[in-house]
């Protein structure tokens, strides 16, 4: 898959398939819509082309509101590169760039930049200033430049229709089981195993405290989970709390530590990639040691359960 990062990097393609979006998650609805442009590619013996943007356009148009992105641009392009796309162009995306009119867009991107034979989008996708491009005016703009529009129906599951938005909730709300089933995959993020407290480790429950690479990363609702590691290579299971160790501390400040089964390794300073299975319980506060170490006994017996029933 190659990666383009300019527009003027990429050789004109008259049998190139098109799609556009953020894409934030890339979850089963994307998916339908990458597999289709995927599809269509194929058949005209052509290339499938993801245009995409680095920085996430909430980051620039956000008003310095915390983003809470599903996926960081890395972990896209990694699903991307999962569904068979060819090439991805990463705009870089600036509130000059969000000035652009939607027709002027597709001159410069799609038909001579690109030159697509046909642009594939989902059933409520707008692009353009303000937002004003929709399917109407693009399939306008289809006859006016020879290509065609695929318009991609939207993905629903239990009458509920599959949305970033929609997984960005599910998540919030500590509904990690739910999130999964709308990604087609966990909810996974990735960082670097810090030096902590080290009380989990008095405790008998030795744990890596975990800074997330991404400040924009979400990070899901306070409480205890059950999760699947990568460290080193390897797969590992264990719990996370997320919190703010009301037991001991009073701060605010949330801190992610993972007490990774059966495992006694020295990690700190490597990466690290979680992936959420279920949530076991939520945050407490407890009034001794004593307290919390019987309830982390508990923890721990509920979540080789859990674990127990994906590994067999």
């Amino acid at each position: 898959m190659k990666i383009y990062r300019d527009i003027t990097e990429i050789p004109a393609n008259s049998d190139a398939v098109v799609t556009i979006g953020t894409f934030d998650g890339v979850h089963i609805g994307h998916k339908d819509i990458l597999k289709n442009l995927v599809n269509k590619a194929y058949e005209i013996n052509g290339n499938s082309f993801v245009i995409t943007f680095e920085p996430h356009p909430r980051t620039v148009l956000g008003n310095n509101h915390k983003i809470n992105l599903i996926s960081t641009f890395e972990e896209k392009i990694e699903e991307f590169e999962k569904i068979g796309i060819d090439n991805v162009l990463a705009v870089n995306f600036t509130k000059e760039f969000s000035q652009i009119e939607y027709d002027s867009f597709i001159k410069e991107y799609i038909v001579d930049g690109i030159g697509a034979e046909n642009v594939v989008i989902g059933y409520d996708h707008k692009f353009g200033k303000n937002r004003s491009g929709d399917e109407k005016k693009l399939r306008e703009l289809g006859e006016r430049y020879g290509f065609e529009v695929s318009v991609i129906p939207e993905f629903t599951i239990n009458g509920s229709t599959v949305s970033s938005t929609l997984i960005r909730k599910s998540l919030l709300e500590g509904k990690v089981k739910t999130a999964a089933e709308f990604l087609g995959r966990f909810f996974s993020f990735s960082g670097k195993v810090v030096e902590g407290a080290k009380r989990g480790r008095i405790m008998g429950f030795p744990t890596a405290n975990i800074a997330i690479s991404s400040k924009d990363k979400l990070v899901p609702m306070k409480g205890v989970y059950a999760v699947e590691c990568i460290v080193g290579g390897k797969r590992e299971f264990g719990m996370m709390n997320i919190g703010q160790r009301p037991t001991f501390e009073e701060g605010e400040n949330i801190v992610i530590e993972v007490n990774i089964f059966d495992f006694h390794e020295n990690i700190y300073g490597k990466e690290i990639k979680v992936s959420l299975i279920e949530r076991v319980r939520d945050e407490q506060k407890f009034g001794s040691m004593e307290e919390l170490i019987y309830q982390i006994n508990r923890d721990k017996k509920n979540t080789i359960q859990i674990i127990s029933k994906l590994v067999n």
